[in-house]
């Protein structure tokens, strides 16, 4: 008797992308997860059809943010249980004035909430003096609205940064990794990004065998003055819906004594 040969579904060709993303074999998946590689084989080949709680389970495994979940759901035949709310809606009022203190904890430092494409989303005053200090909401508006034209835009902070090399290298990094996690929304930031701004030709590769720091020295020199701070990622946990799930702050506060005097007197003058 011939034997039947199963097309590889779409739910089995996303799921083993992931699991090549996170370095597990089928066993190893399997192992991880306490399902038999059997099953893991069969559901990536389409000889068997995944139950949602096995899709939850293996993407909770996987740590496969909930954006791309929805994706494996909607392979499998089921709807997506993840909801995408706005964040300026009624239903996320709760959670914006969560958001909003904070940011305003941070004061008079500066710290600025963005979405996976570091769309800028909310703000602190802290964070709006630094442009206000450079001109930049003034003259190159349109910089202010995303976290990466800000950073590696010649219109942007990029001629104030002393330490570019470092800060740079760093923040590409962050995007190559996250453009793995990002589906095709997060690979077009990453190509546009390398399409329009001046990178080294060694930053355009990821780099697997560094970790990525959890705090980055930012050296400013504005006017002649020297600001020197370090930089803090804070999520919100592990929240159900996407918008919340993607959502990060990033705080600049002072590396040094002399920093910190310089935006406290500041501030004071505002």
């Amino acid at each position: 008797m011939a034997q039947v040969k199963h097309q590889e579904s779409p739910f089995g060709q996303i799921l083993k992308g992931w699991r090549a993303n996170r370095g597990f074999s089928q066993l190893g998946l399997a192992l991880e997860a306490g399902v038999s590689a059997r099953h893991i084989s069969f559901v990536e080949t389409g000889r068997s059809q995944p139950s949602r709680d096995l899709i939850i389970h293996l993407s909770d495994t996987l740590r496969i943010p909930h954006r791309e979940r929805n994706m494996l759901l909607l392979a499998a035949g089921f709807a997506p249980i993840y909801t995408e709310t706005d964040l300026n809606s009624d239903e996320l009022k709760n959670h914006r004035r969560v958001i909003e203190l904070i940011l305003k904890g941070y004061e008079p430092f500066g710290a600025v909430a963005f979405d996976r494409t570091w769309n800028v989303l909310m703000s602190n005053s802290g964070f709006q003096a630094t442009l206000d200090l450079l001109g930049l909401n003034e003259t190159n508006p349109e910089v202010c609205d995303n976290v990466l034209k800000l950073l590696f835009s010649p219109d942007g902070l990029r001629p104030y940064v002393v330490n570019w090399d470092e800060v740079g290298y760093h923040l590409i990094q962050r995007v190559h990794r996250e453009a793995i996690d990002g589906g095709e929304e997060g690979r077009e930031l990453l190509n546009a990004l390398l399409e329009t701004c001046d990178i080294p030709s060694p930053w355009r590769l990821i780099d697997v065998s560094k970790s990525l720091e959890l705090m980055v020295p930012l050296h400013l020199r504005i006017n002649d003055v020297d600001m020197r701070f370090f930089t803090t990622i804070t999520t919100l946990g592990t929240p159900q819906d996407i918008t919340l799930q993607e959502l990060r702050i990033e705080a600049f506060l002072p590396a040094d004594l002399e920093t910190e005097m310089l935006i406290r007197a500041q501030q004071q003058q505002a």
